[in-house]
């Protein structure tokens, strides 16, 4: 990889790692459900103008669309606003031993004694890190985020009889669509979020537009740019910088908790995902809209 391009990895994984930080910020202003369907709705005005419609896979579209609105960034924000970023960064990684555990049972892929360790570690070192005593962590926001890694994983699955279409308007269909999926949700569930997203300000609205230009359609852009014209073996390792960037950058800016625990829980889980992605890099594949 060109001294050029290995930069503009290192710049992806930046955006990805920060987008933690920067998403907890927004969901204490604007209900998470509510501000993930602000996003969808920019990323879609943003985005499909310039691109023709996919008619002939638009049911597949909508399907994913439910499973990645409803049963993966649902869960996924309104977990991240109970723990620490950095932890969240970290969860959202067990989407990789679930991709694999998902091709086996479907598309019978041999899982080996070298992706079982992978799988073992990954899971180890997230209970190591949840468990730590001196981190208040709120385990029902592990469970969801562990929940929206799963469907995650799940949606890999569908993505793949979509292969054919275009990923930016593939993400913006599928974000405008999940949009008001979100939004019935945000008004079941969560607490006056029509009022607070009217009034969140500048500081409910910067979040929302960070993630909607920079993770949604910048980042992506390059990402999918860079797949392009290298091997996946060798571009998707660099996506294990993501949780590094992410408890880094949630130390610095949210001031979170950083200790031993932490430092071996991390390392322990991402050793694991590292094995299954460096062994089958096709299932461990980053996510195309996170």
């Amino acid at each position: 990889m060109s001294l050029r391009h290995l930069g503009l990895v290192l710049v992806i994984m930046v955006i990805w790692g920060l987008n933690y930080p920067v998403a907890k910020i927004g969901a204490g202003v604007v209900p998470p459900m509510m501000m993930i369907a602000l996003r969808f709705v920019l990323v879609g005005a943003v985005v499909l103008p310039f691109f023709a419609v996919p008619w002939a896979h638009m049911r597949r579209i909508f399907y994913l669309s439910i499973t990645i609105g409803v049963f993966h960034f649902a869960p996924n924000f309104t977990g991240l606003k109970l723990v620490d970023s950095g932890v969240g960064a970290i969860l959202n990684q067990l989407s990789v031993p679930f991709s694999a555990i998902l091709a086996a049972i479907f598309f019978r892929d041999r899982l080996g004694w070298r992706r079982l360790l992978g799988m073992a570690l990954a899971f180890a070192g997230v209970a190591i890190l949840v468990g730590e005593p001196k981190r208040p962590t709120d385990y029902f926001g592990v469970f969801l985020m562990t929940a929206a890694a799963l469907a995650w994983a799940v949606s890999l699955i569908q993505a793949k009889a979509l292969a054919g279409v275009h990923p930016l308007p593939l993400v913006g269909w599928m974000n405008l669509m999940a949009a008001p999926q979100l939004v019935a949700l945000s008004l079941l569930l969560e607490d006056a979020p029509v009022e607070a997203a009217l009034a969140m300000g500048w500081t409910g609205l910067w979040p929302i537009l960070y993630m909607a230009v920079f993770v949604s359609i910048v980042s992506h852009g390059l990402w999918y740019m860079l797949l392009h014209r290298y091997p996946i073996n060798v571009t998707t390792p660099f996506a294990l910088l993501t949780p590094v960037f992410g408890v880094l950058f949630g130390i610095l800016i949210l001031d979170e908790i950083f200790t031993w625990f932490t430092l071996a829980g991390g390392l322990i889980a991402l050793a694991g995902v590292a094995i299954i992605t460096v062994r089958r890099p096709a299932q461990a594949l980053p996510p195309p809209e996170r």
